[in-house]
């Protein structure tokens, strides 16, 4: 017997056709794609929409041009639900992309996905993030880089991963559990 697929009710951006493909080897569900690294104004729109009908997930690849289309199109629709995939998860003979990743990675990530919180409070402060070693030291991409894997968002620079820890709802105690697994 051949397990169903776990139907998604969100419409889940992403940036190829390729990478459409690799979602519907992993779910079901609807996609948009943005063709490329310029985002247009049609499909801004089409991601408006869709968020008011069914809500968004911000699925790009781990890469410098999926961080920008990510940006680009939560700067525009706010609301949108964010899955991560790890670098090494979407990465195949060089290329990185959410077509190379396996069905499970990307079901992993989905199953993960974190909500933008409009106006929210400040949790930590940049204080904390160099407290933490998470800024202006030698190890403190690695240290970001693990972080953000454990708690499924995503490889930043320190600007960026501190913005994402708050905007994206990140508790105390999710991110004393992290730095345990870290520790350990």
């Amino acid at each position: 017997m051949i397990p169903m697929k776990i139907k998604i009710k969100e419409i889940i951006v992403v940036e190829g056709l390729h990478d459409k493909i690799a979602i519907d080897r992993a779910v079901e569900a609807d996609c948009l794609i943005t063709g490329g690294s310029a985002v247009s104004d049609t499909l801004l729109k089409q991601v408006e929409r869709a968020q008011k009908e069914r809500g968004v997930i911000l699925f790009t690849d781990p890469d410098y041009p999926g961080e920008r289309i990510r940006k680009q199109v939560a700067q525009r629709v706010p609301g949108c639900k964010h899955a991560f995939l790890p670098r090494e998860e979407a990465t195949a003979n060089g290329d990185v992309g959410i077509e190379n990743a396996s069905p499970e990675s990307i079901r992993r990530a989905l199953e993960s996905v974190r909500t933008e919180w409009e106006g929210a409070e400040e949790e930590f402060s940049w204080r904390e993030m160099q407290e933490y070693g998470l800024t202006g030291l030698a190890d403190s991409a690695e240290k970001r880089e693990q972080l953000g894997k454990i708690l499924g968002i995503g490889r930043c620079n320190a600007k960026t991963f501190w913005k994402r820890i708050n905007m994206l709802g990140v508790t105390r105690a999710e991110w004393e559990a992290a730095w345990r697994l870290l520790d350990s």
